[in-house]
Formats: structure tokens, sequence, C-alpha cells
């Protein structure tokens, strides 16, 4: 099934709204179970705003222990689409919220669900992906372990000041 909303469609609609409910898995995205998204598409001048809620469980790796665990993702999506080129009519007069971006539909007159999710979903994973507050990584990562033998030259290089 194709997750594409055509902007004729926004256009045509009660109050240029559409109402878009997902419902599936993201392929590359390792969830437990679906990905399920609220949206609201409105057509806002030469702009289609997107609005909503991403709910879904991750199956991801802990960066400190290496076990596998379970990450509830909960977010919420704010996107501007713009339905022509920007670099032509808006180059530097476009305001944008903090944080904001406008991505540039070229034309195109199709917004992808499933990309805007995508990169959504990705874009909101934690920097550190940690088990939870009782990770005992640091006990189980212990240092010599962790030594790469490639290293070892390293260890005896003395460095000199310049005078």
């Amino acid at each position: 099934m194709a997750h594409i909303v055509t902007i004729d469609e926004i256009e045509n609609s009660a109050n240029k709204t559409v109402w878009y409910d997902f419902d599936s898995k993201i392929k590359d995205i390792n969830s437990d179970g679906n990905i399920t998204a609220n949206l609201e598409l409105k057509s806002v001048g030469d702009f289609v705003q997107v609005l909503g809620n991403v709910k879904g469980t991750l199956n991801l790796e802990c960066d400190l222990c290496l076990k596998p665990f379970k990450f509830e993702m909960d977010f919420d999506i704010d996107e501007l689409f713009a339905k022509h080129a920007l670099y032509n009519d808006y180059s530097q007069e476009t305001e944008l919220k903090e944080g904001q971006f406008i991505t540039d539909l070229n034309g195109s007159g199709e917004i992808d669900i499933y990309d805007l999710l995508y990169q959504s979903v990705i874009l909101n994973l934690p920097n550190k992906k940690v088990c939870g507050i009782n990770c005992n990584g640091r006990e189980f990562l212990h240092e010599e372990e962790m030594l790469d033998p490639r290293m070892e030259v390293f260890k005896n290089i003395k460095i000199h000041p310049k005078k």
C-alpha cells in the first residue's frame, strides 16, 4: 500500500485538511509491532503543515552493555512542506519556528507519509541508547576486553614539547 497524500487531495478536502492514520511496520526500523501515527495534513497558503503524534516500541541495543532492550517511542510531528520551489519564491523570506524545517516538494504534488515517518523515527532516536538507569554496562565491558591489540603500539609513545 502506497502511503502518499497528494496536494490536490488536501486542497479539495473540507477545510483543506486531511486526516491520515498510519499503522504499519517501517522497513529498516526494528520495531516490536507496528508504528502508529495520527496525522493532520493542512494546506496553509503555499505550504502544507503536517501535525501529529507517532508511537511504537523499538528494539534497540544498549550502547553500554550491548544487550537488547525495548524503547517506547512517543513524539509529536510538526513539519512544513512547500508546495512550490522554495528557492525561487522564498529565498530569504520564510520565517521558521525554532527547530523547524521546510521540505521543498519541488512541485511534485505529493507527500510521502512513509518517508516522513521513517525520517522522523530516525531523528527521534536517543543519542545514547541505554537500556535503563540501572544498566551495569560499565561492569560488563571490562577495560582489558575492550582494548584493541592494534593500539598497543601507542602505549610507549613519548611526546616531547617543542622548545
